[in-house]
Parts: structure tokens; C-alpha cells; sequence
């Protein structure tokens, strides 16, 4: 059973408890606490917004008193509220993390107690697995993808354009199988990531496109959407059969352009801090949390007479450096534009605004740009050619105690027996400047419609769309090597929980709100503004100029870029 479909039952259980108790005694009265917690809570989970209105009406109280009661969990820091407007004077309401936490431990207490006193042997009969908790502690695995009641019209197969990385070379051997799935043939093309977006490009230029199914990187949305390359996805679908609120928040949020969405999230790979488990207990470190405390570590383990060195990270110049610069910058609590601060971050939800500008020549990219000058000392030498796969090579192999990474990139040490890293790797957020907090940048793929596409193949297209990224397919995935898992409902699945670390850490960051994309805001300039950053810090990361003068460089570079 889904994480997600479990907490709803259990407060489904007890709101018919509530109910019933209520009904029986007639001297009962309603407990205006719990019914907002548990309005904010369902809501959450079904991605679903809460106004103030919204909420007091569910306290089931006299409005007044339930204005004083939402006014004390907002005082004790168990709701926080979100801008839906740029005034502010509108917003929605939200859990806090504390909130999360607290009903997570609520959830697993009432299942013990629940077995416990009534279930026994709860796997005796199926009824009784279904009443008392046992279905939700043995939980049900997804089955494997079902064929389409009937096959897909598309003549000549289906097209699709993706990216060279890991998950999507999985679905390429899993072809055949997908196949059987869809009733026609599938030809897919693989590119590298500046190849992927100039190949998009291009195809929107064509009269027809040549692609069914395109894969875009995240940041991406914004150029495609204005620009037209993509279709929106209600144009084509029910995006209620995707079952939206099964994905992580931020990997949805992240497909959507002026409040539409572009794409499905095919991974939710979210970067991360990737540390030797085994070295740290050796040496008597605890894991990294700080930006100071990754410099400790890197420097006592960097030993380059040795061959062995503190880090890798994305230090290649241009796009490799340029994302991980943006992402560094997150962890000193600085956005690269002039972002709204909201609760969990900034707003990366309203980009289709006029009033955004860059704000690179900054107190924080300052100091983003000064830590990574500070682990260039603790790095490989050939670190200012590394990108996304040189960086893990070389953790995989022993010779580097951190790495910053996308799960993506896991397999290669989790499916290798051989690495040194294997059942050693601990998964942490990007740990947290002074002035920010610790945060998982969202990164990975969606699938969507070209806008080109002739009208007679979209809702097929759409069909294999849904087929691909549904739970059955995404666990099969993982199961082929596959760590990305863009679904809560695959990441608790029992079998795939048990295959990594990585999926249980991942959600708990989702649930902690940890995992973000205002990092990388999905402007239709950002390709331009990353390659930009990545230029200006390599000539920083070089010596050929300073921190100061290379955020100067940037930002004129990047006004000219958006034309301010």
C-alpha cells in the first residue's frame, strides 16, 4: 500500500471513530485542534490548497472560536501559511514540518495499537488484514505494468527523444517488455544534456515533430512552455489520471508554467551530499550537516599523496559548473533571482512575472562562490573538468570520501559489489550554510507532448505518457537499476525500499520539505543564465579573477540575457 493511501486510511479510520463517538454521545463535543490538523493533513497529501475560510469551517466550532484556535497552532508553529499573490494579502495554509512528523509517529503508534489489541495474526484472513491495521503493516506491493486493453495507433512505432543517464538507459532495455505493454514498437534516441536541449529546439522548428514524447530537463519548463515546444498536458489528458499528489510535491510543481502543467516527472532525482559512512565512524566525524563541517572532512580525509581527495563535485565549465553554482548558492539561502521568500524556501511557482531580475552580485553568491573556491583546495586535480558522471566515478572507486551527486547516479557503486562505496554510502540534503537551511535540489526529467506533434497521434501519445510513468512502470525501473523514484507509492513499496537507502531518505526530505526547485527557477532564460555562471566561476575557479569580479561579470551577463 502507498505511504501516501496509508496515512489517509488511518485518518479515515479515525475520523469515523470521531463520528461515531460523537453520535453516541450526545454530551460530545468536536475538537477544533484535531479537525484542523487533520484538514491540513489530507490536504497536503492530496496537494490540495487550504485557505483560512477553508479551514475554520472544517474546526466543525462557532467561527470565532475557531479563529482563535487556528490563530494558536499558527503561535505554536504547527501551520505555516504561503503568498498565493505577490501583495501576500492571499494565502493558503500549510503543515509545518513538525505537524508532518507528529502524525507520521501518530500513524505508526495507532497500527501497533490497533494489532496489538485486535488483529492477532493479522495476516489470517483477509478481512481481518483489511480492519485493525494488518493490511497497513503488511503492505501490498505494486504489480508489474499491465498491458493496454487495446494497443496503440501509432503507425511507425513511438518516437521518443531522451536523455543519456541511467534511468532512461533502463527503459531502453526494458523496450521489448514496454512494448507488449503498449502494443506497438518504440524507438528511442538518446542525447547528452546540451545535445537533449538543442534537439528540442530544433524539432519545435519542424513542421512536424519527429517525437512523440520528449524528455525536458526541469529548468527547462519555462523556455519550452513559452517558446511552444511543449504542449500543456490538460490539452491532451485527464491530469487526474496521472494521480498528481502520488508525486513528490516539488517534482510536480516543478512541470508547471503559469499555473499549467508541461510534463510528468519520469525521475525526481534530487542532488545531493553522497559521504563514506564507514570512513566518518573511522575518523569519529558525524555526518556533514554544515558547510564548515564538509571542509573538516574533506580536508582530514584529502590525501593526495595517497591518491585519495575530500570531494568531487561539478566543477566542468559551463553548464556542470553553472548548476552547481545555482545549487550551492541554495545553501547559503540566496536565489539567484528575486524570488519571494516563503515558507520552505522561496516562491518558484509565479515566474511568469515581469519584475524578475538576477540577483548574482549578492552576499550569498558571494559566499557560495568563496566555498567553492575553499573545496577546490580539498578536491581532485583534474577537478575543474569534472561534470555529472566524473564526479561519482571516482567516489565509486574509493578514491574521494564525498561527492556531491544525483541519485540518478547511485548505481553506480550501489549495483557494484567491487566499489568501496557499496553498502557505505550515507545520503544527505546539500548541508546548510550559515544563513540557509539544509535543502535537495530537485533535478531529473519529465516526458512531455511536443506542441508539433499532429493532433491524430496525441492521445496516444498521451496513453504511453500515463503507461510510462505510472507506478508499475516506475518500480520496474528500480528494480533494473533504476534509483530515481518520482512516486511516494514506489519509494514505500516494501520491495523497492529494500533495494536502497536512497528512497527512504528521499522521502523523508520530500515530507521535511527539504526538496526544492527554486534552486534552478525554470525561467526561459536560465539555460543561458547557467551556462553564464558556469563560465564566469570557472575563470574564478582558475585564478584568472576574483569571487567579486566574477559575480559582477555574471550579473551584467545575465540582465543582458533577460534583457533588463
Amino acid at each position: 500500500m502507498r505511504a501516501r493511501d496509508e496515512i489517509l486510511e488511518i485518518m479515515n479510520f479515525l475520523e469515523d471513530f470521531e463520528l461515531e463517538v460523537e453520535t453516541a454521545l450526545d454530551l460530545a463535543t468536536p475538537d477544533p485542534y484535531y479537525k484542523m490538523a487533520t484538514c491540513l493533513i489530507r490536504n497536503h497529501l492530496e496537494a490540495k490548497p487550504v485557505t483560512p475560510s477553508s479551514l475554520t469551517a472544517a474546526a466543525g466550532v462557532p467561527y470565532a472560536t475557531a479563529v482563535r484556535r487556528l490563530n494558536e497552532m499558527q503561535q505554536a508553529g504547527i501551520i505555516e501559511q504561503r503568498p498565493r499573490t505577490r501583495t501576500g494579502k492571499s494565502f493558503t495554509l500549510h503543515p509545518s514540518a513538525e505537524l508532518i512528523e507528529q502524525w507520521l509517529q501518530m500513524c505508526g503508534r495507532i497500527k501497533r495499537l490497533a494489532a496489538k489489541s485486535f488483529g492477532g495474526d493479522v495476516r489470517e484472513t483477509k478481512t481481518r488484514d483489511y480492519y485493525f491495521g494488518g493490511s497497513y503493516i503488511y503492505g501490498q506491493s505494486i504489480q508489474p505494468p499491465q498491458v493496454l486493453p487495446e494497443p496503440l495507433a501509432l503507425p511507425g512505432g513511438l518516437r521518443i527523444l531522451v536523455h543519456g543517464d541511467p534511468t532512461f538507459m533502463v527503459m531502453d532495455a526494458l523496450k521489448r517488455q514496454f512494448e507488449q505493454v503498449i502494443g506497438v514498437s518504440i524507438h528511442q534516441r538518446a542525447f547528452s544534456i546540451d545535445r537533449l536541449h538543442e534537439e528540442a529546439l530544433r524539432n519545435a522548428q519542424r513542421k512536424t515533430s519527429r517525437y512523440d514524447i520528449i524528455a525536458v530537463d526541469l529548468p527547462w519548463i519555462g523556455e519550452f512552455a513559452t517558446q511552444g515546444v511543449l504542449l500543456p498536458l490538460d490539452d491532451v489528458m485527464d491530469v487526474d489520471r496521472l494521480d498528481p499528489g502520488d508525486f513528490h510535491t516539488a517534482g510536480w510543481r516543478a512541470t508547471h508554467w503559469a499555473g499549467r502543467p508541461y510534463g510528468v516527472p519520469a525521475q525526481t532525482t534530487p542532488e545531493l551530499l553522497f559521504f563514506r559512512r564507514d570512513l566518518f565512524a573511522e575518523a569519529g566525524f558525524e555526518p556533514p550537516t554544515t558547510t564548515d563541517a564538509v571542509l573538516r572532512a574533506a580536508e582530514k580525509f584529502h590525501d593526495p599523496a595517497q591518491r585519495r581527495y575530500g570531494i568531487a563535485w561539478n566543477a566542468a565549465r559551463g553548464t556542470a559548473l553553472g548548476h552547481q553554482f545555482m545549487m550551492t548558492c541554495a545553501d547559503f539561502g540566496q536565489p539567484l533571482l528575486n524570488l519571494e521568500e516563503i515558507a520552505g524556501g522561496y516562491d518558484a511557482d509565479h515566474l511568469d512575472r515581469a519584475d524578475l531580475h538576477p540577483t548574482i552580485d549578492s552576499d550569498g553568491a558571494l559566499e557560495a562562490a568563496e566555498y567553492l573556491l575553499a573545496l577546490a583546495r580539498f578536491s581532485p586535480p583534474d577537478i575543474l573538468s569534472m561534470s555529472w558522471y566524473e564526479r561519482v566515478r571516482p567516489y565509486a572507486a574509493g578514491k574521494i570520501a564525498m561527492a556531491y551527486g544525483y541519485t540518478l547516479l547511485a548505481p553506480y557503486f550501489e549495483l557494484d559489489p567491487s566499489s568501496p562505496a557499496y553498502g557505505q554510502t550515507g545520503y544527505l540534503p546539500h548541508p546548510a550554510g550559515p544563513r540557509g537551511t539544509p535543502v535537495a535540489p530537485v533535478g531529473g526529467y519529465v516526458l512531455g507532448i511536443p506542441s508539433n506533434l499532429p493532433e491524430e497521434r496525441c492521445a496516444d501519445a498521451a496513453e504511453a505518457l500515463i503507461a510510462f510513468t505510472s507506478p508499475e512502470a516506475q518500480k520496474l525501473y528500480v528494480q533494473n537499476g533504476s534509483r530515481t523514484a518520482p512516486r511516494y507509492s514506489v519509494g514505500a513499496d516494501p520491495e523497492v525500499s529494500r533495494l536502497s537507502p536512497i528512497f527512504e531518505a528521499v522521502d523523508g526530505m520530500s515530507w521535511r520539505d527539504e526538496l526544492q526547485f527554486w534552486p534552478r527557477p525554470p525561467i526561459p532564460q536560465i539555460s543561458d543564465i547557467i551556462k553564464i555562471c558556469g563560465e564566469e566561476m570557472h575563470d574564478m575557479l582558475r585564478g584568472i579573477i576574483g569571487p567579486r569580479e566574477a559575480l559582477k561579470k555574471a550579473q551584467a551577463r545575465a540582465e543582458e540575457a533577460m534583457k533588463i
